[in-house]
């Protein structure tokens, strides 16, 4: 299936997500890795890992026009190594997705809602945030709030941020395209981004770029 959301979403941010259909040797053909990154993929054993793994590097290939590697710092945040864009990255079952700036700050979460998510809402939701009481409504708008936190996590440079206690989502009606609000407070900080969220099949997407 390939590429199948090549957007920019404004002046500065630009969003792939790829649908992965192609096999190993596919993928693997449309880069070029250098010989630590074929040891780094050679190291995964599981060959869906390897699949997500090759399927974010062609999506950057894609989205960039040119083959870059992917570095991640002592926090797993991913960089590119020749600093051209600021690069966020998601993926879960068979989709994977990216998102680029050369300047602004990227954050994006993608998941595929696969299990009954509110058994756990209470380590990510807190009292000042509104859940619906719709039971239909119910996992997509967990998957939201869940979603629009790890794009929070992940602008902020995932550091020592709680999700029930730094960060708040404001009270929003979910639908299949949206934009919400998210509050990340610290003892240093206290800052306000706007989220935009869209629904594809059974996947939530939620990114922000500041």
């Amino acid at each position: 299936m390939g590429l199948i959301i090549h957007k920019k979403l404004n002046r500065e941010c630009t969003i792939g997500v790829w649908q992965i259909a192609e096999d190993y040797d596919d993928l693997l053909s449309r880069i070029e890795l250098s010989s630590e990154e074929v040891d780094i993929l050679n190291n995964f054993r599981n060959l869906n890992r390897k699949l997500e793994w090759l399927s974010v590097r062609v999506l950057v290939r894609e989205l960039t026009g040119k083959n870059t590697q992917i570095i991640y710092n002592q926090d797993r945040k991913p960089f590119l190594a020749d600093n051209s864009y600021r690069i966020s990255i998601s993926h879960s079952r068979r989709l994977t997705a990216v998102l680029i700036s050369p300047d602004k700050r990227v954050g994006i979460d993608l998941e595929y809602m696969s299990h009954r998510i509110s058994k756990i809402a209470d380590k990510f939701i807190n009292e000042a945030e509104e859940i619906t009481h719709n039971p239909v409504k119910l996992r997509f708008h967990l998957y939201i709030h869940w979603c629009a936190k790890e794009s929070l996590y992940k602008i902020c440079d995932k550091q020592g941020l709680n999700f029930r206690q730094n960060l708040i989502i404001r009270p929003f009606v979910p639908a299949r395209v949206g934009v919400l609000t998210g509050l990340v407070l610290g003892p240093d900080r206290n800052e306000e981004y706007e989220l935009n969220y869209f629904r594809k099949n059974n996947y939530v997407i939620v990114w922000c770029c500041k």
